[in-house]
């Protein structure tokens, strides 16, 4: 997998270092939305010689130049994802923090439609929705 980070950060002139390459490429191959010490825990695995401190700067670092996308959500972990992405709100698991990533053109054109109707024009938006597991039917009936 290409490190897309990684190559953001060259076009924006970031000197890497082998420990920033090491984060951004940690950071390229998430799937998920990782919070600061779970990045850590993940870079930490293939060099232990990266403090949480760097890890920090860098994430602050590769937020201020736009390459990555801060979330806060209820949880109250701040959350990193690659900001290049095409658009997408999140749905969070509030038993397990998971968050999942949707589209939805209904969404999109229902916000559309209530800006205009209110005088206004979008120009962005954030949708966080926050859910449980519906409970399971029993099987005792």
């Amino acid at each position: 997998m290409s490190n897309r980070i990684e190559a953001q950060c060259r076009t924006k002139g970031i000197r890497l270092t082998g420990q920033r390459r090491l984060i951004a490429e940690v950071l390229s191959q998430a799937q998920d939305h990782p919070d600061v010490q779970e990045l850590h825990r993940r870079v930490a695995e293939r060099d232990q010689s990266i403090s949480l401190a760097t890890v920090y700067r860098t994430v602050n670092r590769l937020e201020a130049e736009g390459i990555l996308e801060r979330h806060a959500f209820q949880d109250g972990r701040a959350r990193y994802e690659r900001a290049s992405r095409k658009h997408h709100d999140h749905l969070i698991d509030l038993e397990t923090g998971k968050v999942i990533e949707f589209t939805s053109p209904e969404i999109e054109r229902l916000q559309e439609e209530i800006t205009q109707r209110l005088g206004y024009e979008l120009v962005g938006h954030r949708l966080e929705l926050y859910a449980r597991p519906r409970p399971r039917p029993s099987s005792a009936e």
